[in-house]
């Protein structure tokens, strides 16, 4: 049985960042994921586009969400693949498995992780099941980039599960794409279809709870993107509930797609083309580490003695019971950063959590949840099991200057 330095479950932005990291400091790494390529939110829940990571000080743009994920989009406009915050996710996939591929990351797809080895509050190992059987996966270090916590639930790490009052969450949405549009003729009459789409969902012609229709533009030509299904009052780590959720959003994507080809402008033609392969999770179960990062936390733009990535895309919570959205904006030129402390959970000295699911609360995931911050958290958490490997420390101990300098030598921006 192969052991690896550091293990990654996980290969979204998150868990990719972090296995680059870990292996750029000399570790031995492999990524494991339940899909067939890396990208995690963006390829299997056509998560798209990019929300935003900059923000502007002394009247110059200031990128908050840099290092890795900077070399992502300089790969993906190298390639023609990306239109200011819209990419591309077929390019995305070939992108990111050459650069895994470039650093010697052994890769692990369709593979499952369904529980976890402790011993002494340490993971030993996960053990997976994929087409080869069941299998035990071995490491010094863990990074747990599954969203959902996965491994630190697995592992007995407290967690918590969506807002503290009833434990419901951001609501989960089915994202879908149509081919064939006028894009030039519904862009002229839009603001009128969302106020009709307002009417007949005020007359109860509408199961979907959303407010208006979240439409985006796409790359390619007559393609557009659409993130507008709500799926309520379903927990998101509960199998049947998920399966419910598949089911609704699918009836709620076909309501919308015939409503806009009876009275859209430019839809006359047009051809539903493919929903995403899964249902994509705002929010899920975030860890209890040795930090919880707080909602007042952010909108104080704290900047933490450990902070290990920044970000400012706004408190943008969709209500967890049905319509409505709420926003917090951030003062031009402000940010918060994210403390080294949120990702350590508690009662697992080897693991590390990456991702939406860091120690956090409602409010403040709803920020920090989007793919360029995580993805800067992902590069965080491999740098610091990087070094821990090689200086034989534990996570909890870690010279948190030695990370912090790290990772502002290798373009990260921190604070």
């Amino acid at each position: 049985m192969k052991k690896y330095d550091v293990i990654v479950a996980g290969g979204g932005f998150a868990g990719t960042a972090a296995a680059l990291a870990a292996a750029r400091q000399g570790a031995s790494v492999l990524i494991v994921d339940k899909s067939n390529c890396l990208g995690g939110a963006a390829v299997n829940c056509l998560v798209n586009p990019f929300m935003c990571y900059w923000t502007t000080a002394s009247g110059k743009k200031l990128m908050l969400s840099r290092g890795i994920f900077e070399e992502i989009c300089n790969e993906l406009e190298k390639r023609n693949a990306m239109k200011s915050t819209l990419f591309l996710e077929e390019e995305l996939k070939l992108i990111l498995n050459r650069m895994v591929q470039k650093e010697n990351i052994s890769l692990l797809f369709h593979t499952y992780i369904y529980d976890v080895k402790t011993e002494n509050g340490s993971v030993k190992s996960l053990l997976a099941a994929n087409k080869s059987g069941k299998t035990e996966l071995c490491a010094d270090y863990f990074i747990d980039a599954t969203g959902d916590a996965d491994i630190a639930f697995l592992a007995g790490c407290p967690c918590r599960l969506g807002r503290d009052e009833d434990e419901l969450c951001q609501p989960m949405t089915l994202c879908f794409r149509v081919a064939n549009v006028d894009v030039e003729a519904f862009d002229k009459t839009s603001s009128l279809v969302n106020e009709l789409y307002k009417k007949y969902k005020a007359e109860g012609k509408f199961r979907n709870p959303r407010e208006d229709l979240l439409i985006f533009h796409t790359p390619v030509k007559g393609i557009l993107h659409f993130n507008t299904t709500r799926i309520v009052k379903k927990n998101p780590v509960n199998a049947e509930d998920v399966t419910a959720a598949e089911i609704e959003a699918r009836e709620q994507i076909y309501e919308v797609y015939d409503f806009l080809k009876n009275h859209a402008d430019g839809f006359e033609n047009s051809t539903l083309i493919m929903t995403a392969p899964e249902i994509g999770v705002r929010e899920s179960r975030m860890i209890k580490g040795e930090y919880i990062l707080t909602g007042k936390d952010l909108v104080d733009c704290k900047k933490f003695d450990d902070a290990i990535a920044a970000g400012n895309y706004d408190i943008d919570i969709h209500n967890p019971e049905g319509s409505g959205t709420s926003h917090y904006y951030f003062p031009q030129g402000q940010y918060y950063t994210i403390p080294y402390r949120s990702l350590l959970p508690k009662n697992a000295d080897n693991l590390l959590v990456a991702g939406r699911c860091i120690s956090s609360d409602h409010e403040a995931q709803a920020s920090y949840r989007i793919m360029p911050i995580v993805c800067c958290i992902g590069e965080a958490a491999g740098t610091a099991a990087g070094i821990a490997k090689a200086d034989g420390a534990l996570l909890k101990q870690l010279d948190i200057k030695k990370l912090q300098t790290t990772l502002k030598n290798n373009n990260a921006f921190i604070g």
